[in-house]
């Protein structure tokens, strides 16, 4: 299985695979018809409440993890999404962050891996 991370402003290619939009809010600028999103887990994404806490302020990227760690435990969305996905050969998780490395998405494909190896 192959799970990759891409900006949805990046351009949609054939090896992308099935498409996971992975954020709570639509991206800004983006027509649904462009963005190839093949489905939209919005209740995957983290909490406003933790998403306006975090505020994409790196320092405060290994705390912002573990509470989403902790939100994602607590839902039945984790369940889902993974099902999803195991249902297929290639997803790519598309997030809106400029942030490249501590968005949630990262957060995201790292509990993801670990759930798909055990």
């Amino acid at each position: 299985m192959d799970i990759k991370l891409k900006r949805v402003y990046e351009p949609y290619a054939e090896d992308d695979g099935i498409r996971i939009l992975v954020d709570r809010l639509w991206p800004r600028g983006i027509k649904k018809e462009d963005a190839r999103i093949d489905r939209w887990f919005k209740e995957i994404a983290p909490s406003n409440e933790l998403r306006k806490w975090y505020n994409h302020e790196p320092e405060k990227f290994e705390a912002f993890s573990q509470k989403y760690h902790a939100e994602i435990d607590k839902t039945k969305a984790l369940s889902e999404l993974l099902d999803y996905i195991k249902q297929h050969k290639t997803v790519t998780l598309v997030f809106s962050s400029k942030e490249l490395a501590l968005n949630n998405a990262v957060v995201l494909k790292t509990i993801i891996d670990d759930h798909i190896a055990l």
